[in-house]
């Protein structure tokens, strides 16, 4: 029986450390999530519920038995795969279960596994996920809800067409003296916008791989695949664009992350894998996110199809836009109406301050040097210090676990071009052999700097252009990018990074606040009055409550109450003491209470942080 539970522990032991080396699907993902967690005491799997798709959405809830409920104990939620392409997440997120299961026993992991919980959501986005192992792989961010993109009262009705067959969906280049876009003499491959004013003269229009098929003048406008969840949460939402969604929360995925988030108000740190970033640069010195960053030629294929929502079946008045020109065949043409687009309850972009206070959406001043701490701790566990390309936070939901919860809340790509570009080297068009000597080619930036490090790193990053007769165009070119080589990192590195981000979850976790009574005494004055005292310290490196959490009441303040009654203190400290926010780094308050009692009699003060745990003392009255 003892050689058969040694075998049954080899066995488990041997499946946590198998790191995953490749992307996996649903089914897959669902395997060897039940695998890692198998029957180790201190992990448990559940769902959230299921998708549209009818596929669960996992949480893993790791937390060593013993000691304090794990409800009452600070916690760190990792979500990984909001976007349906970004795959990394959900790889990163399994390969830190991982890490934190195989390594229970080593001082860090053990330490925070004691006082902490770590849940774990590795993909929100399962429906939007499978796309990616589909015969025909195309970039697509939406879920599996049906969504009329282009407001035609049709949905899903012109999706792209992998016309040249070889299983991707690029982009489409076409020559046209009236298109906006030239070739980029650093790299042929790639294209640039024309600047009139230095006397460049556009010579091509972009679109996405496919063909008009509902005739309204555009390609590819209303493809399967609805709502980007991390752009579907309450905090910078934004309104009127069609991947938001038709309000916010308003998708399973996401009202499930949110029923879970405010049942488990312990959560104390949040870390989100998406296609945004504070960690390898963190807020600025006025709490902005550093600029976004993004592909040209899927921006210029996007571009072609801008203004179809303004072509669609509600009148402008109401949308507050105006009818554009656009699509392949000059669109509509002309410009309707105008009017105020309203924003939910407040008037728009343009509206006077003076009609309201606007949300947030700069850190706290306050609030910054926490931000700064843990990009340090990032780049020191993960080495990565440049990222791939990256969009505007908007909508997302580590905003919301900032701006609304309250916490210390992050974004990060999970990769970094940093060792492609170390290695690249510049490359002509169509291979990536080294440029001649004394090439007098600009020095390469946006798509071509991006495709040249990529390249430099050995990656397959680019479909080399190539002819198309098209049946609605005429002479067309089919090339650009590869679906997601600049969403995900390459397979080979997954494993690696996967412990990189277990060890920086380890670390976040490690400087969640730890409130306690550190210290208590009784002073005895005779006549059955005494003086209590108690020190409330908080040992971990984050304040109780971030001030911005103070400022939006979205966190609670440390309650320290003595259990006497109300009617037995004569003076001092209210019987329920409220602290707004308690520093960290073994920052210390004293609280007192002068009180009427038995002497020989046992008094209990209760401590309760949000976000730092729980604590007791007993003193007796002598």
């Amino acid at each position: 029986m003892k050689r058969l539970l040694a075998l049954v522990f080899v066995a488990h032991a041997a499946a946590m450390h198998a790191q995953s080396a490749a992307y996996l699907d649903h089914g897959a993902l669902t395997q060897e999530l039940r695998r890692v967690v198998g029957s180790s005491p201190s992990a448990k799997l559940t769902s959230l519920g299921t998708t549209l798709g009818g596929r669960d959405i996992w949480v893993v809830e790791i937390g060593n038995p013993g000691g304090k409920p794990l409800a009452q104990r600070p916690g760190v939620l990792v979500v990984g795969n909001l976007e349906g392409d970004q795959l990394v997440g959900s790889s990163h997120a399994l390969e830190t279960i991982r890490y934190l299961l195989t390594n229970a026993t080593s001082p860090a992991v053990k330490s925070v596994l004691d006082a902490n919980v770590v849940y774990l959501l590795p993909r929100l986005n399962p429906d939007g996920a499978e796309v990616a192992f589909a015969t025909v792989k195309a970039d697509r961010r939406g879920n599996a809800r049906p969504y009329d993109d282009d407001n035609d009262g049709r949905t899903d009705e012109d999706g792209p067409e992998d016309l040249n067959g070889d299983g991707l969906i690029t982009v489409m280049r076409v020559k046209d003296p009236a298109g906006a876009y030239m070739i980029d003499p650093a790299d042929p491959r790639t294209l640039k916008k024309a600047d009139v004013a230095k006397g460049e003269v556009g010579t091509y229009k972009l679109y996405w791989e496919g063909v008009d098929s509902d005739g309204d003048g555009f390609i590819n406008e209303d493809g399967p695949g609805g709502v980007d969840l991390n752009r579907n949460f309450q905090h910078d939402y934004p309104y009127f664009d069609a991947d938001a969604g038709p309000h916010m929360v308003s998708e399973r995925e996401s009202r499930a992350l949110m029923e879970f988030v405010l049942a488990h108000r312990n959560i104390a740190a949040i870390l989100t894998f998406g296609q945004s970033d504070n960690l390898v640069t963190p807020p600025d010195a006025a709490g902005k996110l550093g600029a976004p960053t993004s592909l040209s030629l899927p921006a210029f294929a996007d571009a072609s199809n801008a203004a179809i929502f303004e072509s669609g079946m509600l009148q402008p008045a109401i949308r507050g836009g105006g009818f554009g020109g656009g699509g392949f065949g000059g669109g509509f043409g002309g410009g309707f109406g105008g009017g105020t687009r309203l924003r939910g309850a407040q008037p728009g972009a343009n509206n006077n301050p003076a009609s309201g206070r606007r949300p947030d959406t700069t850190v706290h001043r306050a609030d910054i040097e926490y931000f700064k701490a843990v990009s340090e701790a990032y780049k020191s566990a993960t080495g990565i210090k440049a990222l791939p390309p990256l969009r505007r936070a908007r909508g997302t939901f580590f905003q919301f676990g900032y701006f609304q919860f309250g916490v210390p809340s992050f974004s990060t790509p999970g990769w970094s071009l940093s060792a492609a570009a170390a290695e690249a080297k510049p490359s002509g068009a169509g291979d990536a052999k080294p440029a001649p000597a004394g090439d007098a080619r600009p020095a390469a930036t946006g798509d071509a700097a991006i495709l040249r490090a990529l390249e430099g790193a050995g990656v397959n990053a680019f479909v080399p252009w190539t002819a198309y007769k098209h049946a609605q165009l005429g002479d067309v070119e089919i090339g650009g990018f590869r679906p997601s080589v600049t969403t995900n990192a390459a397979a080979k590195d997954l494993a690696a990074l996967g412990r990189k981000h277990g060890e920086f979850v380890v670390k976040l976790a490690s400087m969640l606040p730890r409130v306690r009574i550190a210290s208590s005494e009784v002073k005895a004055h005779g006549g059955g009055l005494f003086t209590v005292t108690v020190d409330v310290e908080n040992t971990g490196f984050f304040p109780s409550a971030l001030q911005h959490g103070v400022v939006s009441g979205s966190v609670k303040p440390v309650v320290v109450q003595i259990q006497v009654p109300t009617e037995s203190i004569v003076t001092g400290a209210p019987k329920a003491m409220r602290i707004a926010s308690l520093n960290g780094s073994h920052s210390r308050q004293r609280i007192s209470w002068v009180i009427r009692g038995k002497p020989g009699a046992a008094v209990v003060i209760a401590l309760l942080a949000q976000k730092g745990g729980t604590d007791s003392a007993t003193v007796t009255l002598k």
